[in-house]
Order: C-alpha cells, then structure tokens, then sequence
C-alpha cells in the first residue's frame, strides 16, 4: 500500500509506519460493514439462514478490530513525535470508530432477523422496500468507504442524498407496516429492520462529513 501519510506528514518513519496500519484497518473496517449489510440484506430475503449465521458472527471481527484501532490511536496520540496533522488525523479516527462499530452492530441486527426467517413472514411490497433500503444503503456505505480511501472531499453531499432516499423509503415501509398486511409479531420485527437501515444511513453521514473535513485539511497540507 502506498505510504500516504509520508506524502504531507513530516513525521518519522516510526509515526508512518503505525499511520499506515491505522490506515490500513479503517479500511478493512469499511470492508467489514459493507459486506455485513449488503449479505444481511440478501439473507433476510432469501431466507438464507446459515448466510445470516456467519454474517451475525462476524461482527466479533469488527469489534475486535475497531478496538485494536481504538488503542493504536490513542498509543500514537501519546507520542511526542506526534504532529500536528497526524493529531488530526487521529483525532478524526477516533470520532469515526463510534461510527464504523455501531454499523457493524445495525448489520448484525439484520442478519439475526434472517436467522430467524423474518424475510419469509414479510408481506411482497415489504420485501420490495427492504430490497431498496439495502441497496440505498449499500451505495451509500460504498461511496463513503471509496472516499475514504481517495482522500475525497466531495462525499457528503452525495451521501446526504442517498440518505433523504432512504429516510423516504424508511416513511413508506413504516405506512406499508402501519395498514395491518403483516400478522403483529411480524410487523413490530420489520419495523426494527426498517429503523435499522434508517439508522445505518445516520452513521454513513456522520462518517462522509468527517471524510470531507479530513480529505480537505489533508488537501491543505499538499499545498
């Protein structure tokens, strides 16, 4: 991987080098959360159970991962050769994990409802809804973790986009579950799936603003 951080951080190759692996692992985080919830969607709808098993599992992985990350920042903040836009930077890591994890949880939310067969249980035009709010929320999760990795700071506003798209899909799941086509037990289960997805895309917002913020400081230091 190229060494990004020594491109417009005068630091030491010791700071670089634990920059890079901090790098390294958002990025994997990214990976993680994107794969949770594009396969949790597919296996609510497929009713495949033993998928939704091992997505359900995985968010260990993250959480491990998102405290490895954790310790490493705050080890590197404590350093004295630390500069000032690597402490940005870090600062930036450490507001976006919050994000990243509980992301991770959302996705292993749904992947315990497909566990459990709801997918099968929700009326067709539920499933249609579903069907969209994952793949709004997959595009925007995409867009995020691609602007991460550029360096982009034109991510939010395309990501604010997407989110209006899914809080309009998310109005009219809740109407579709509200008119008594689903028996009760069914409906109160997809109307946590729904707020689900209306919550992941909250957390992709939060984490494209910080990108833009990050990309643009990072911009300035390159010149």
């Amino acid at each position: 991987m190229t060494r990004r951080f020594a491109l417009h951080i005068g630091g030491s190759d010791e700071v670089t080098e634990s920059l890079d692996r901090i790098d390294r692992e958002i990025i994997q985080l990214f990976a993680l959360v994107g794969e949770g919830v594009a396969g949790a969607t597919h296996s609510l709808l497929a009713g495949d159970r033993e998928a939704a098993r091992v997505l359900a599992d995985s968010d260990e992985m993250i959480d491990t991962l998102y405290l490895e990350v954790e310790q490493l920042a705050q080890r590197q903040l404590a350093q004295r050769a630390t500069g000032p836009e690597e402490l940005r930077y870090l600062v930036a890591v450490l507001r976006m994990l919050p994000d990243l994890e509980r992301s991770g949880d959302l996705a292993e939310h749904v992947s315990r409802r497909a566990v459990r067969g709801l997918g099968m249980e929700l009326s067709h035009r539920a499933r249609g809804l579903v069907e969209q709010m994952g793949e709004v929320a997959s595009e925007m999760w995409h867009a995020t973790a691609d602007a991460y990795a550029d360096r982009s700071p034109d991510v939010a506003e395309h990501v604010e986009s997407l989110d209006d798209e899914l809080d309009e899909l998310h109005v009219t799941l809740t109407a579709e579950i509200a008119s008594g086509s689903m028996p009760l037990p069914v409906a109160i289960e997809a109307a946590l799936v729904a707020r689900f997805y209306e919550r992941f895309g909250d957390h992709a917002v939060n984490l494209a603003r910080r990108i833009s913020v990050l990309a643009g400081r990072a911009a300035s230091g390159r010149r």
